[in-house]
């Protein structure tokens, strides 16, 4: 599950005040689709020789089944399962025709082991410092997470939708260089006042957050798991919660971005600097900021991109004002990959318990493998 992913899971699990709901079936549909970035273009070079670059931009569309306690998300090539009672998860390969079996308590026990990895390399970094390895940079991350309603509305679907923007960045500071730089998402949402019968969806994550713990309530699984692999994330995790609650509707339509800046600021929502049609992105590309860059002092933070190239102090002799005006064109920021995710067909009608069970034939793997 992917970043973008995880951002669409803390909105949903961030409904904690939600009150408990007497259970029902639920069903709606989730269309995603690559709209743009660096990361598409290079997908559709890929394409010449992978047919399965050349999906990239198709949109894939997925049914989300609810019932009870239970519930599941089939698309194309695969399906996942959560299951309250039970407390697993399950993904299976219908392209494989393999499936695993994950506990809640395994994930918790691996989200805390990853607490402990993060506060040991924490622990031991004061001595690293003192002889560090040659070209080894000294970074200090900080967290910032935000959402605004920005009072816009528009029609979608036929509903009248207001807009809310969630910003979420992971800065770094080369703290010899002073270079400054930032994994960014930026997901900006149209909700509408109420769907009949999709608080069961929300109530459904409240629950699943309330059993995961601490560590997952308000942020959703992903994001707590890679939040969780990186020291000084705690108070981010607790900031997340909060803002989440701003947000006050259902979202039928997001446009979320994921990419890197290196003037401090968040990526632009899509409604304030859309990408052009033919997918050429408005801002440049990863590549030309990577050219100014340090970007393996995020990537060895984050496991992401990097994007660093703004520095706070220079005292090179050769500055001048050819180069002040050759820094000022600079980009500041990079798209790396632009995903729309529409909701649609929302339907409380019975449904059928085989959207639960593993197929027959299908081989079980065990963690590992």
């Amino acid at each position: 599950m992917s970043i973008l992913r995880a951002a669409r899971s803390a909105f949903l699990a961030s409904a904690v005040l939600t009150p408990t709901l007497v259970f029902a079936d639920y069903t709606y549909q989730e269309t995603t689709q690559i709209t743009g970035g660096s990361l598409l273009r290079m997908m559709k070079m890929a394409g010449h020789f992978s047919s399965q670059a050349r999906k990239a931009g198709e949109p894939i569309t997925s049914s989300v089944y609810l019932k009870g306690n239970r519930l599941a998300k089939v698309s194309q090539d695969g399906i996942e399962m959560i299951d309250l009672d039970k407390e697993t998860i399950t993904n299976i390969d219908t392209l494989k025709h393999t499936y695993s079996v994950v506990t809640f308590q395994q994930m918790r026990d691996q989200m805390a082991k990853a607490v402990e990895q993060a506060k040991k390399q924490q622990a031991e970094a004061p001595t690293e410092r003192q002889a560090p390895p040659p070209g080894q940079n000294d970074v200090k991350m900080r967290y910032d997470v935000k959402v605004r309603n920005t009072g816009a509305e528009k029609q979608i679907s036929g509903l009248n939708a207001k807009e809310a923007v969630l910003t979420m960045m992971a800065i770094a500071t080369d703290q010899k260089t002073q270079q400054t730089g930032s994994m960014a998402v930026t997901n900006d949402m149209w909700l509408v006042p109420e769907v009949p019968g999709y608080s069961q969806v929300t109530d459904f994550y409240r629950r699943f957050a309330e059993k995961m713990g601490p560590m997952m309530a308000g942020v959703g699984l992903e994001m707590s798991r890679m939040l969780a692999q990186n020291p000084g994330a705690t108070s981010a995790l607790a900031d997340m919660g909060k803002e989440m609650q701003k947000m006050k509707g259902v979202p039928i339509m997001q446009v979320m971005r994921m990419g890197t800046t290196t003037d401090g600021k968040p990526l632009p929502a899509a409604s304030e600097a859309p990408l052009p049609a033919d997918n050429e992105p408005a801002m440049p590309g990863g590549s030309d900021i990577a050219k100014q860059s340090a970007a393996s002092m995020i990537t060895s933070k984050l496991g992401g991109f990097g994007g660093f190239g703004k520095k706070k102090k220079d005292s090179s002799a050769e500055e001048g004002p050819r180069q002040d005006a050759q820094a000022a064109q600079q980009p500041t920021s990079a798209v790396l990959m632009e995903t729309q995710v529409s909701t649609s067909n929302f339907s409380s009608d019975p449904v059928d318990e085989s959207h639960f069970a593993v197929p027959a034939g299908f081989k079980q793997l065990q963690n590992g493998q």
